[in-house]
């Protein structure tokens, strides 16, 4: 070879000898180790510099690096040991403090390099951030600093916080800003929060009082402002004037301005209120939903890493425990929003949520699954991890990584959050872009952090990939071309990186062994060049320092520099089916994975690009107070409506409102769908969302220990009400649905708007009377209560009363009303339609002494009316037992003390009273009465005939206006709590069941009564035994077929529940009930269950024994169980009891006490209450039967029965198609359709005719019973009553009294009118003929025209006398003037006088009717007003 060609050969072996030592010595990393006495306190990155600050706070030094970490030195300027804090300047990255313990601090601005010193005159506050600094780099120099002032007084320092202000950096002394405050901030400190005011304004929360003590309250604090320095300063009212008092807390966060204050209102209970700001001029009080519980109080509420876009607080709902839940605003701050429940918080306020830096929208979250048991049992939390992609608008689980061995829906990936941080920084991302990592598990919910293993995103959290296994600090760096991660479970020597978007991992040895504290890089990750924190091993440097900053230079790798061609766009995304979140395309230039080169761009933070998208459904979210139901925003109390509407007041107006949606804060979105445009609304209030009825069943128990516990599920599930109280009772409001108050045992009381959503606590003027009276009263305005407590009851006190007070603003006031009461309540109701002021009050005449000692005999209970809210009283009667209302009638118990008998008075106006007319010897003076209903016009009384050895009496009945009573039926069944055996049926009005005592002569004896059953189908008119089906549920016949054979069943004495009726307003005609054919009532054990689908007419046995039963979803259910012993399942029907089904709900048997479900009787899930046998505790099954079926029953109200109902008459089944004198068509579902019946709308009740009068129709009259034939015969030594000659209703005729009258109830027309006697013509009108009313009309035109012929006569005007204007002509006209007396004036006034005539004949006409009218007005004293179908119970008894 010729030597040339050697000597090339040898120069290439060469250059590819060092070229593949260089490559494998270029592909590890640059690494140095430097090491301290003691961890640092703080490690600090200048923003985009390479100068790092190391603070040991253990020995107070300051050491500074100027190339990433890689050499330190300390800082000389400060004298050993002085650097007690370390303060960064937010807006100058040159510039930083170091804070001592003494007066002189120091100051840096070459990034540590030199330190200057400054004097302060006071010693630096006990606070985080002693230092606040402006926004404006051109005013870099303007800082606050807050110091502290003790002064010794004896043993004790007082001490007071003042802020001082330097304009200059501390370049000459500062002067004093304000004293004694406890904080104070550039309102030009966050380059977020911008605002047009004065560039020196600035706020301090300082008192309004100095003190000589140190101390004050919290009243004193307040929020001023200033922008001359506090030369001047002004007092922010926050809109709210005088009452913005209380502040605890100021802060800037990003662009809001938030003060905190408590409430230092009476009854407030401490809560919190914020305030808000986006501009400094207006502030807003921050709005919390109605549906979220939601109340802030002081250490129980963090303001949480938020956007430009929103303010985000986590407020603490439960009380043990730290849980809360996360609410974001709207877009200044004001309206918030719940947006995740349950979320896990420590007890320093630190809260489990961070954002994903650069990517709008992202955020991760932990929640805790088990808040409840956490809550009650102080059980350890469960965690699950949550993601947003639309900034808490919705949430979801973050994806398990594939592969994953846990494979159940709940299965997914939870990380370790901000409660516990292992490393320094953010949690799970840094800027580069669309890189997360984190410490989790796979599972249902989260596992301990040192069983946790590494998990990466490369895709802003969408999807996931297992980094490493074990648990690893991480970081990236180089915008993400270098991730690097260290073991944080135990001691080790090598590091891992990835260059591949963690596809691979390399290990890099640093040669020593330790435990890793901490991996970081500089603030942007743009840097190649990392720091690890951590302590070496005794074995790798056995002597010296161990804590150590190992430097990491990845740019020793030697890859090159990244080219365009390297880089490719990278969409952030929600969904893997879409690119668009927030409303944007957002998207960032970012290395490709196998890209083999570094990025190069440091101190340069990525650049986002958006391209905006149009607008659709997931771009918004619920409005304030709207919350999601079936996938739609409605309403969850009531909307606020703006000021500048509704201002009218006119019936119908209406004001633009929420549509219930809102865009999501920060989305940019654009065209496309509209949601969020504003509807019109009535000024009424908020309206139901359109379509669907949107309702909650609350359900509330109060158990014996005096715990309220309530489900909004239907007893699904339960949870405590505000369990530090004890709770005396409950009531829900009579008038309205959605409310219902907890009383307890002090004078607090909680109350809801909202069916239970939320309670809010109010004071009231005393605690709840022990007197037996009702606590609370409604009245059909919600707001108007009437409160009834203990006034002076403190041991040893000698004037405890009863006081009732009043409030029409729902209990923020009270006024007082009376002392000494029994019972105070509203006279007006829903059918007592009187004044609405009227309060009516039992009160003793003699108010003094203790109520505790007074009785009927030493002091008169006086029944008081007093209109106008009490203001003008009126006694009604001396002496009362007691009073109630029933539909349109007002009822008093009047005690005669002279007699020592009762009176019973009825109203119809809560001003005029009539006593009630009993038969002869049923006057309530010598009887004890329960007054039982009165749905039909009429008052039904139960008048006790026996009172030993066993109770029972007959069943009266009134006339329309309460004051005539008649005997319905005697022997009527009675217990000694003066309950009887009567029920109404509910829906059909007029039918009801009585038992009836069968041996009254040998009862009366031995006590032992043997019942029979009767039903009426007129209202009481007449009862007959209910007829027996032919055959038992078996198909066999009953062995009894004697002419007294019946069906008798079990009445309301013998019931444990008395809301069990045997009807329900839901399944109109449907009735159950359990009893026996046979001659009297069986024992319960040996009765069986019987239903009847036509109102009582006909009845068939559906199934041996005794069942409890309940109705559901308008009789598209019955559930019945066992009544007679433990059982472990229930029977049900879907086609009213043709079959029955069994479901067993417990593998062990209970004993049933009752089955509940909603009141309506609408629901398809019920609840079991009972008992374990041999167990005192009580137990709840809750059973839900929605999944049967989904199919919903086809209506059609506009051609009712031609779908899924039937169209049903309670008369269809018998010889006569009438009942109370009419047929009418009710709308059920029919029997053998099974399908969901739920909310859908029912045809109203279609009355098809009025019929013929028959004797069903009619009753005895009064003083009048029936014979054993069933005539209405005279009771011996009565008289009739006399006739009623009243001629109401415009009849021509009134009629002589018979034994009959007819049911009022009743529409029949024609027929046999057993009710009426001889016939007289009634006076009036149509007392007269034809011929007399022509001639009594005609006659004044007659006379009329006689005296206009006489005056023409007279008057010369028939002879032609000329007539000259003036009178002037001529002839004398004096007689003309202008008294109108000439025949001109008198001709000229016929047609007035005519009508005048005609107006007298109808004025005379009139006072005929009028006579007649007030005649009968004077004999009946009473009105007819509509009714309803509810029913109360009374029993007034004459204690004699």
């Amino acid at each position: 070879m010729a030597p040339w060609h050697r000597t090339a050969a040898f120069i290439w072996s060469t250059l590819a000898f060092l070229l593949y030592f260089g490559a494998t010595y270029a592909a590890d990393p640059e690494s140095a180790i430097s090491y301290f006495d003691n961890p640092p306190g703080w490690l600090f990155f200048f923003e985009d510099t390479t100068s790092v600050i190391y603070h040991d706070v253990t020995f107070g030094d300051l050491y500074v690096s100027h190339n990433e970490g890689k050499d330190w030195a300390r800082a000389e300027d400060i004298p050993s040991g002085q650097a007690a804090m370390f303060v960064e300047h937010p807006s100058n990255n040159r510039v930083a403090f170091v804070l001592t313990n003494g007066n002189t601090h120091y100051r840096t601005d070459d990034r540590g390099s030199t330190w200057h010193s400054f004097d302060i005159p006071e010693s630096v506050a006990y606070i985080p951030r002693p230092l606040s600094f402006h926004s404006d780099s051109a005013r870099w120099e303007y800082i606050l600093f807050q110091t502290t002032q003790c002064t010794r007084i004896g043993w004790v320092d007082l001490c007071q916080d003042n802020t001082y202000y330097t304009k200059d950096g501390f370049a000459t002394p500062p002067k004093l800003l304000l004293g004694d405050v406890s904080r104070c901030q550039f309102a030009h400190s966050s380059k977020d929060f911008r605002h047009d005011a004065h560039e020196d304004l600035i706020y301090c929360v300082a008192h309004d009082s100095s003190s000589v003590t140190g101390s004050h309250s919290i009243a004193s604090r307040r929020l001023y402002s200033s922008t001359d320095f506090f030369a001047t300063k002004q007092n922010e009212d926050l809109g709210i004037g005088k009452s913005a008092k209380g502040v605890v807390a100021f802060a800037i966060v990003s662009k809001f301005a938030v003060v905190a204050l408590k409430d230092q209102t009476p009854g407030s209970d401490g809560d919190m209120l914020l305030y808000v700001t986006v501009d400094t001029k207006e502030w807003a009080k921050a709005q919390f939903p109605h549906a979220s519980q939601a109340r802030l109080r002081e250490n129980a509420y963090t303001i949480v890493e938020s956007t430009v876009h929103s303010l985000a607080v986590d407020v603490v709902l439960y009380e043990m425990s730290s849980i809360g839940t996360l609410f974001v605003s709207n877009s200044n701050g004001t309206y918030f929003v719940e947006s995740l429940k349950d979320t896990n918080r420590n007890m320093a306020g630190y809260v489990d949520y961070e954002t994903i830096y650069g990517i709008e929208g992202v955020g991760i979250a932990n929640v805790v699954t088990n808040a409840q048991d956490v809550e009650r049992q102080m059980v350890g939390k469960q965690l699950r991890s949550m993601i947003t992609f639309d900034d808490g608008s919705s949430w979801r689980s973050l994806s398990a990584p594939s592969g994953s061995s846990c494979s159940s829906d709940a299965c997914s990936l939870h990380l370790h959050s901000v409660t516990d941080a292992h490393n320094y920084g953010r949690i799970f991302s840094s800027p580069a872009p669309g890189f997360v990592m984190g410490v989790g598990s796979v599972g249902n919910t989260l596992a301990p952090y040192d069983e946790g293993n590494t998990y990466m995103s490369t895709d802003a959290g969408l999807t996931w990939t297992v980094a490493h296994d074990g648990a690893y600090l991480y970081e990236f760096g180089d915008s993400g071309s270098v991730i690097v991660v260290v073991d944080n479970e135990q001691a080790t020597d090598t590091i891992l990186y990835s260059t591949d978007m963690g596809q691979t991992w390399n290990p890099y040895n640093v040669g020593v062994q330790f435990r890793a504290k901490g991996l970081t890089t500089v603030s942007d990750s743009t840097s190649q060049k990392f720091v690890i924190l951590g302590q070496v091993t005794r074995q790798s440097k056995p002597n010296g320092p161990r804590h150590a900053v190992i430097y990491l230079d990845f740019a020793a790798l030697g890859r090159p520099q990244c080219g365009e061609s390297d880089k490719e766009p990278w969409y952030a995304r929600a969904r893997a089916d879409s690119e668009c979140i927030m409303g944007v395309q957002q998207w960032y230039s970012r290395r490709k994975p196998d890209a083999n080169c570094y990025v190069g761009d440091k101190f340069h933070d990525p650049e986002v690009r958006e391209d905006k998208c149009q607008c659709v459904e997931h771009d918004y979210e619920c409005d304030y107070n709207f919350v999601r139901s079936n996938g739609k925003c409605v309403p969850s109390g009531p909307e606020r409506i703006p000021s500048t509407q509704c201002i009218l007041g006119r019936p119908g107006e209406t004001y633009m409102g929420s549509s219930g949606y809102r865009k999501i804060p920060g989305n940019k979105c654009e065209g496309g769908l509209r949601m969020d445009e504003p509807v019109s609304k009535e000024c009424s209030g908020a309206e139901p969302a359109e379509g669907e009825i949107v309702h909650q069943i609350t359900v509330l128990v109060r158990l014996s220990d005096y715990t309220i516990w309530q489900s909004s599920n239907e007893g699904y599930t339960w949870e405590q009400q505000h369990p530090e109280e004890r709770f005396l009772a409950f009531y829900m409001n009579s008038h309205t649905n959605d409310r219902a108050y907890l009383i307890t045992d002090t004078n607090k009381f909680y109350y809801t708007t909202d069916t239970g959503s939320f309670w809010y606590s109010l004071s009231t003027p005393s605690p709840p009377n022990t007197f037996g009276a009702q606590v609370l009263r409604f009245h059909p305005k919600s707001d108007n209560l009437i409160w009834i407590g203990n006034v002076d009851c403190e041991m040893g006190s000698d004037r405890c009363r009863a006081q009732a007070q009043y409030t029409n603003n729902h209990g923020r006031n009270w006024y007082f009303v009376e002392d000494y009461v029994v019972n105070c309540d509203w006279a007006r109701d829903d059918e007592l339609r009187i004044d609405p002021s009227q309060i009516l009050c039992e009160s003793y005449e003699n108010k003094q002494g203790s109520q505790l000692f007074f009785g009927k005999d030493n002091n008169a209970l006086q029944l008081v009316s007093g209109t106008d809210y009490f203001a003008r009283k009126t006694k009604l009667f001396d002496h009362v037992v007691g009073f109630t209302k029933f539909s349109e009638f007002l009822i008093v118990a009047e005690y005669l003390p002279a007699r020592g008998a009762l009176n019973l008075q009825v109203s119809l106006d809560g001003r005029t009273f009539a006593p009630g007319q009993f038969p002869p010897g049923m006057h309530p003076d010598s009887h004890a009465y329960t007054v039982l209903e009165s749905s039909t016009r009429a008052i039904f009384l139960h008048m006790t005939m026996n009172e030993w050895p066993a109770p029972w009496g007959n069943i009266l009945k009134s006339n329309s206006n309460g004051t005539y009573f008649g005997v319905s039926i005697e022997n009527v069944n009675r217990n000694n709590a003066g309950f009887v055996d009567f029920e109404k049926f509910q829906g059909l009005d007029g039918i009801a069941m009585v038992n009836v005592v069968a041996n009254p002569a040998e009862a009366a004896l031995t006590g032992r009564k043997l019942l029979q059953t009767r039903i009426t189908h007129n209202d009481g008119g007449s009862w007959k035994l209910l007829t027996p089906p032919a055959v038992d549920s078996l198909g066999q016949k009953y062995s009894c077929s004697s002419v007294g054979c019946g069906l008798h069943v079990h009445g309301y004495t013998e019931r444990f529940d008395a809301r069990a009726t045997y009807s329900s307003p839901s399944v109109v005609g449907v009735v159950m009930a359990v009893g026996n054919v046979g001659e009297v009532l069986a024992s319960y054990t040996e009765s069986d269950t019987f239903l009847s689908r036509d109102g009582g007419f006909t009845w068939e046995e559906v199934h041996k024994d005794a069942h409890l039963w309940e109705f559901g979803d308008s009789g598209s259910i019955i559930v019945i169980v066992n009544d007679e012993e433990p059982t472990d399942h229930v029977l049900f029907t879907t086609d009213e009891g043709l079959n029955w089904r069994e479901f067993k709900f417990s593998n062990e048997k209970i004993r049933v006490k009752d089955i509940m479900t909603v009141p309506e009787d609408t629901s398809r899930k019920f609840t079991l209450l009972g008992k374990y046998p041999g167990s005192g505790g009580s137990v709840i099954v809750h059973l839900d039967f929605s999944s049967l079926t989904h199919k919903q029953c086809v209506v059609d109200v506009e051609d009712p029965g031609h779908d899924d109902f039937e169209l049903w008459s309670p008369s269809e089944e018998r010889a006569q198609l009438c009942l109370f004198g009419r047929q009418t068509l009710y709308h059920r579902r029919k029997r053998d359709v099974n399908c969901v019946v739920g909310d859908k709308p029912k045809a109203l009740d279609n009355l098809v005719r009025n019929c013929t009068c028959t004797a069903e129709d009619f009753e005895c009259e009064f003083n009048y019973v029936r014979n054993q034939l069933g005539e209405c015969v005279l009771v011996p030594g009565m008289e009739p009553r006399p006739a009623d000659d009243s001629c109401r209703n415009d009849e021509d005729y009134w009629y002589d009294r018979t034994a009959y009258h007819k049911v009022l109830y009743s529409t029949c027309e024609g027929g046999d009118r057993v009710d009426r006697g001889q016939s007289h013509l009634c006076p009036g009108i149509k007392g007269h003929s034809t011929m007399f009313w022509m001639v009594a009309i005609l006659f004044p035109f007659a006379i009329t025209a006689l005296v206009a012929w006489w005056w023409y006569k007279k008057s010369g005007m028939a002879r032609g006398t000329i007539r000259l204007p003036g009178g002037g002509y001529g002839g004398d006209y004096s007689h003309l003037g202008s008294s109108g007396s000439g025949a001109f004036a008198t001709l000229a006034s016929v047609p007035w006088f005519l009508l005048g005539l005609a107006g007298i004949a109808f004025e005379w006409v009139a006072s005929s009717f009028d006579a007649v009218s007030m005649s009968y007005r004077v004999r009946r004293g009473y009105r007819d007003v509509p009714v309803d179908e509810d029913a109360q119970i009374l029993r007034f008894e004459d204690e004699e």
